[in-house]
Order: structure tokens, then C-alpha cells, then sequence
């Protein structure tokens, strides 16, 4: 069954967590999604839980030649992610790829300061991130997502998406303490399929979810 858009995906999502927080399982949670697609998804899971909203800006290395194929992923001034199969399967070294990591490490910087500002990340450090994003395909992001914020030592760390690959799923078990993910099909292919209305997510679209979400939320939601 396909999501009519991202807002109603999200929508479905916030009900499971809100489950959890209503018995006290979510305490002073902080929502990040993974721009683009998944701001609208995680805007409408931060309304729900009345938690603060921002991004954490991840970008996928792509297969030289096959930009979509994910082979790895860079966040922050972390190392690039690998995955390292992949480089076996296709030939690739490391090495052989430093100008796509420069490339999209400058791409993610420039991210980062359009949707931020000024502002400084969130503080996670003991407290429950929820990570969201619109689906699951290889999960290199989410991976890198996850690792990263693993050291900035949250008290607990989950990853919530409406729909993904089921294998994908079942591999971010080792690196959140709880995956939800709604929609596991087995005949999954591409997180697009999954969603009626899947039309790309716009910079400017992003900066707004976040600056209106800053305007409702209540005083010190953001501490």
C-alpha cells in the first residue's frame, strides 16, 4: 500500500512513536531528518512527540557512473563510510574516489549553512534522537547517520522510517537500539514506488519546515 506523500507518511509514523511516549519510553526526544526528503516526514513526527526539529545533512557517495547507486557516505568531518562489498564488487578503491567525497563534502557544508544558518547542531548528548528519513534503499546514509550521532552519545537512538527495503531494515538493527520502519515489501526496488506524490523536495521547501516549526514550538523545546 503506497503513501499518498510524505506528510501523510509521516503522519503514520508519529502515531507508532507517540505510542512510545505516551508510556514514557521517548524522555526529552529530538528529532533530525535526513534532507531533503525526509524534512517533511520528520516535520510532522516533531508536531506529534512536541520535540525540536533539525537536520543532519548526509551525502551519498555514488557509484562513478551510476550516481544513484550508493557505495558509501560522508557526514560532518567524519571519515567517508564505504561500503566496502560494493568497492570489492566494482573495482573501486578508496583512493579512486576522493574527488566525489571532496565533491560532496562541499555539497553537504553548503547544505548545512542554507538550512542552519548561524545556528549551532543540536546538543543530542543523553537524550532520544529520533532519525527520520522518507524510506530505506542501501542505507548508506542512514548507516553514516547513525554512527555519527552514536558518538555524540545519545541516550537512545532510533531510526524511524515509513517504508524500506527489508534487508536494509533488518541490517540498521546492528547500529540503532530501535528501527521503525512501517512498510517492509518484498518487492521493494526504489522508495518512490512506495509514495503516490514523490516530487523532489526543494531547498527552500526545507528552510521553511524548519523555520515554521521553530516558530510553534513551545519555549526551551529547542534546550
Amino acid at each position: 500500500m503506497r503513501f499518498p506523500d510524505r506528510r501523510v507518511a509521516g503522519q503514520e509514523l508519529a502515531l507508532r512513536l507517540v505510542e512510545w511516549a505516551s508510556e514514557g519510553e521517548l524522555p526529552r526526544p529530538v528529532v533530525l531528518a535526513l534532507p531533503r526528503g525526509g524534512v517533511p516526514v520528520a516535520a510532522e513526527v516533531a508536531r506529534a512527540l512536541e520535540a525540536p526539529l533539525d537536520v543532519l545533512v548526509v551525502r551519498k557517495i555514488g557509484l562513478p557512473g551510476s550516481p544513484e547507486t550508493g557505495i558509501g557516505a560522508v557526514v560532518g568531518d567524519d571519515p567517508p563510510l564505504f561500503d566496502q562489498r560494493a568497492l570489492t564488487v566494482f573495482g573501486l578503491t578508496e583512493d579512486r574516489l576522493d574527488q566525489d567525497v571532496a565533491r560532496e563534502r562541499a555539497e553537504l557544508r553548503r547544505r548545512t549553512l542554507r538550512y542552519r544558518g548561524d545556528r549551532p547542531a543540536p546538543d543530542v548528548a543523553d537524550r532520544t534522537v529520533v532519525l527520520v528519513d522518507d524510506g530505506l534503499a542501501t542505507g548508506a546514509t542512514a548507516r553514516a547517520a547513525l554512527r555519527h550521532l552514536r558518538r555524540l552519545n545519545p541516550a537512545r537512538l532510533i531510526l524511524a522510517v515509513p517504508v524500506g527495503a527489508p534487508e536494509t531494515a533488518a541490517g540498521m538493527r546492528a547500529e540503532a537500539d530501535d528501527v521503525v520502519c512501517l512498510r517492509q515489501p518484498r518487492d521493494f526496488h526504489a522508495v518512490g514506488l512506495w509514495y503516490d506524490d514523490f516530487e523532489q523536495v526543494g531547498d527552500d521547501e526545507v528552510v521553511g519546515i524548519l523555520t515554521a516549526h521553530r516558530a510553534i514550538s513551545a519555549p526551551g523545546t529547542y534546550s
